[in-house]
């Protein structure tokens, strides 16, 4: 499954509302749906959106991967966002669409699998502080001493993949890396991943979530 997080001019961002006679329905979600068999990623999540909610995205931010286990099966959900688009978002699946504020977003009912995505989307783009209220960026384990998402600082391929394994939120990169290199990370990590020395939208062409900047 692909899905995006469509964020507008104001910040505010879009979910729909299952249709009735569809598994879950009336559970509210973020966009998106099934790839076609050998379907690229991001071309499938253009598509789906196209055919969703009608309208044509511009390049996409990587977010990050996640399972879910419901009682009719598992679901991989690859999460991205998307910020640049033409077109006004309307449900063509008979689907309700709602505009919610990040606040709004944290105490709204969304189905189980997408609950995680949330305190995700707080995470920038550029990373230019190594503390927030909302993360905290520690050493290769992932540590955190409170409920902030917890960033692991890394300097090569085996000891980010081994901090996602070990349970950090998100991955930043303390070297730049060739191309080959981080997207290679970003294949085997299902977590956002902080890329340094490289261009943001390369970084998502790459799937960066975003830049190390600190």
């Amino acid at each position: 499954m692909v899905a995006a997080a469509v964020i507008d001019g104001a910040g505010r961002v879009l979910i729909a509302q299952r249709p009735a006679g569809k598994h879950l329905a009336g559970g509210w979600e973020f966009p998106g749906g099934k790839l076609e068999p050998g379907e690229d990623r991001r071309a499938g999540l253009a598509r789906e959106l196209r055919e969703e909610i009608g309208i044509d995205i511009g390049t996409p931010r990587p977010l990050l991967r996640l399972r879910h286990t419901y009682p009719s099966g598992e679901v991989l959900l690859d999460m991205w966002v998307v910020r640049t688009y033409r077109g006004e978002p309307r449900g063509l699946d008979a689907q309700a669409l709602r505009w919610v504020s990040q606040d709004e977003l944290s105490t709204t009912e969304l189905l189980p699998a997408d609950e995680p995505i949330v305190a995700a989307l707080r995470l920038p783009e550029r990373l230019r502080q190594a503390s927030t209220p909302e993360y905290a960026i520690n050493n290769a384990s992932g540590a955190a001493p409170d409920s902030r998402l917890r960033g692991a600082l890394c300097a090569a391929f085996p000891e980010a993949v081994a901090a996602a394994d070990a349970g950090a939120d998100f991955i930043v990169l303390r070297e730049e890396m060739s191309h080959s290199e981080l997207a290679g990370i970003c294949e085997l990590v299902a977590v956002p991943v902080y890329a340094r020395g490289v261009d943001l939208k390369v970084a998502w062409t790459l799937g960066a979530t975003g830049t190390n900047e600190i």
